[in-house]
């Protein structure tokens, strides 16, 4: 069977690479992988971490594009691999416009599609924009969903959607397990890092702050950076944000933090050096996905700037909380986890909602069509210290 893995962003890359893996150990499996490019260097720097080698590169990024551009070219480039490869089964992951186009081109060809982290919903199209549209459309002309979590499943279901569904768990947490595996303590890679970011300060508890959601863009970055100025008055606090490249994001929050005391403003970093820096945060503040099914993996906190998640799981479990882009809301909350340790123990609680580790090898083994024993969150091993 020939499965051609499609991704190009780095997200997706995370979170695909244990799958690829995977399928690259399975004999009956011929791998075949398509970056797209969707992002060129944090791209690439996963595809290094993960030791992965994509067989065609699509290179679709250009200065400034519009989402429909982006779209179009996917599409158009997508459809040479398609013919070139003629593989019996295209996987893409998530809610990108990489994974909604290049499914599109694979219902068009008549080619099987398996959709990786399948089902999940707000129930708003605007928000998260565009990704639930595409996570939808993606779940509409799949065969296989992979769905990674029951209550995803349950989406699925309600949608009476013509695909297979199978609970896998997610493969983030595959990919973290593996990351932390190589971040041992007092091994060289751990040592390497500490060394690298020898301005932390042990004696300020760190703020991990990520921020890249189109639905911001404009005030609710704004409201972002005056929370994280007022925040960063505490002489207890340090907080390091990894600026998104996109110059909607990286403009505003340059022009409104830079230069303030204990606010580290830094270039994205590396899959590798992100999981270190979460490892050794006091809580996160995010309005990304996978950073909602990583943290409670590790342990950590976590405030989300968004209004809605289509990740409730944790949420309900009390490890994610909402807090949107209202600055009040934001420095109300985050100081609560910073002065309350009994409300931050409660959100540390260490459950494992999102996976056990084991997802990609259950997404290969539905692929090869052997029985498979679903993910169930209550019988998931805790995560690592």
């Amino acid at each position: 069977m020939k499965v051609l893995s499609i991704f190009g962003t780095r997200p997706e890359a995370i979170k695909m690479a244990p799958l690829v893996r995977a399928l690259q150990n399975e004999p009956r499996i011929e791998s075949v992988v398509c970056v797209t490019g969707q992002h060129r260097e944090m791209l690439d720097q996963v595809l290094a971490l993960f030791d992965l080698r994509a067989q065609h590169d699509l290179d679709i990024m250009v200065p400034n594009q519009t989402l429909n551009g982006l779209y179009a070219r996917l599409i158009g480039r997508v459809d040479s691999v398609l013919e070139a490869e003629q593989p019996d089964c295209v996987l893409v992951h998530g809610d990108t416009s990489t994974a909604s186009a290049c499914a599109l081109a694979s219902f068009h060809r008549r080619v099987r599609i398996g959709h990786v982290e399948a089902g999940l919903r707000t129930g708003n199209l605007a928000m998260p924009f565009p990704e639930e549209m595409n996570r939808r459309v993606v779940d509409a002309v799949g065969d296989l969903l992979f769905a990674p979590t029951a209550e995803s499943r349950g989406n699925l279901l309600r949608e009476n959607l013509a695909g297979r569904i199978t609970v896998t768990g997610n493969t983030v947490i595959d990919a973290l397990a593996m990351t932390c595996a190589k971040l041992a303590p007092g091994g060289p890679l751990a040592r390497q890092l500490q060394a690298r970011y020898d301005w932390l300060d042990p004696r300020r508890r760190l703020l991990l702050v990520t921020g890249h959601r189109r639905e911001s863009f404009g005030g609710g970055f704004r409201n972002i950076c005056a929370a994280l100025a007022e925040l960063a008055r505490r002489p207890d606090l340090q907080i390091v944000y990894p600026v998104h490249l996109n110059p909607q994001v990286r403009n505003v929050v340059t022009s409104e933090l830079s230069g303030l005391p204990n606010v580290h403003l830094i270039a994205p970093l590396d899959y590798l050096d992100f999981v270190w820096f979460m490892q050794r945060s006091h809580l996160i503040l995010t309005d990304s996905g996978g950073v909602q099914e990583e943290a409670p993996y590790l342990g950590k906190p976590v405030l989300v700037m968004r209004d809605v998640t289509e990740r409730p799981e944790a949420v309900r479990a009390g490890t994610v909380a909402l807090v949107g882009t209202d600055t009040r809301r934001i420095v109300t909350e985050v100081s609560r986890l910073l002065d309350d340790p009994g409300l931050h123990g409660e959100f540390s609680r260490r459950i494992n909602p999102y996976g056990d580790g084991k997802a990609s090898q259950r997404i290969v083994d539905a692929l090869c069509g052997r029985a498979v024993s679903e993910f169930d969150p209550g019988a998931a091993a805790l995560a690592p210290a």
